[in-house]
């Protein structure tokens, strides 16, 4: 009973109160295994709201140790899901504090887009990565645009492949495919996890079986050829995919740019043509060659 008087101040935000609580708890049982952590978590609510960052090392510092000492403590004691709701306003206090910092790659996790995404709002993720100059050249603010507008309108705003869309109509620039090819080209290992991390069922099937029918190094480098394998499995794709902006022309975005063309020829029948392209592509890339012909 004590300690739900404590939990129950804690989740109404109440500092004040969750500390008496505490208090009452800790005079009547001081070995409770739950004193500890409670106090972590009415440590952190009196701090909120708190004064602006300083910098971005500061803000990442903060977000450190919310992730490694308020969120573990908070799981324990409030369970997962009560856990999750109960950091959000901590997230969101301090996305606020560090809203006026500029974006820096060696404390990318100090900027306020990325709390915002803990924090669960998307528009404010996205507003705050679009302040960031050239954020769709750079790894950790286009993943975080890629997250944004995947939880605001799915992969590309429709229920399904070809279907209509969900609710509003999804403008070009707000699909969150072509975010995920540039990502996928730009980042690999940083492609892989937010993949990971996003658990869409269609983005997961499509990994799982580019893991094994795609014959290259073996490890996330490999996900650079991602956006062009997904043309050869699930060619209904190649409007999504050919939103994606022009990035460092690499050869994965060559190759995914050939599929685009090798697609458009056959529609035509313009079988000439297809041949050349196809020997750019065999000589491009073998297992993706592979991957495309297997399907011919």
């Amino acid at each position: 009973m004590l300690r739900n008087d404590v939990l129950q101040a804690l989740q109404a935000w109440h500092a004040p109160a969750a500390q008496q609580a505490w208090a009452r708890l800790s005079q009547s049982y001081p070995q409770d295994v739950a004193l500890d952590p409670l106090a972590l978590l009415i440590q952190a609510l009196a701090q909120v709201p708190g004064k602006p960052a300083p910098d971005t090392a500061a803000l990442a510092r903060e977000r450190q140790s919310v992730h490694c000492l308020i969120k573990p403590a908070a799981l324990a004691t409030l369970g997962p899901q009560a856990a999750c709701q109960w950091l959000v306003p901590l997230w969101r206090d301090i996305a606020q504090r560090g809203a006026h910092l500029r974006f820096q790659a060696e404390n990318a996790d100090g900027h306020s887009a990325a709390l915002w995404l803990l924090a669960g709002d998307w528009a404010a993720a996205e507003q705050a990565v679009a302040g960031i100059e050239s954020w769709r050249r750079i790894p950790a603010p286009l993943a975080w645009m890629a997250e944004a507008r995947y939880r605001q309108g799915g992969l590309d705003g429709h229920d399904k492949i070809g279907g209509q869309p969900a609710g509003a109509a999804q403008r070009d620039d707000q699909r969150a495919w072509p975010m995920l090819a540039e990502l996928a080209w730009l980042a690999p290992a940083r492609f892989d996890a937010l993949q990971r991390h996003l658990a869409d069922p269609l983005l997961a099937r499509l990994r799982r079986r580019f893991d094994a029918g795609f014959d290259g190094a073996g490890d996330s480098s490999d996900l650079a050829w991602f956006p062009a394998w997904v043309l050869t499995d699930t060619p209904a794709l190649a409007t999504r995919l050919a939103l994606a902006q022009p990035s460092l022309h690499s050869a994965a975005e060559r190759g995914m740019r050939l599929l685009l063309d090798l697609l458009a020829l056959e529609r035509l029948g313009r079988h000439h043509d297809l041949v050349a392209r196809r020997k750019s592509l065999r000589d491009l890339c073998a297992p993706l060659y592979a991957a495309y012909m297997a399907s011919r």
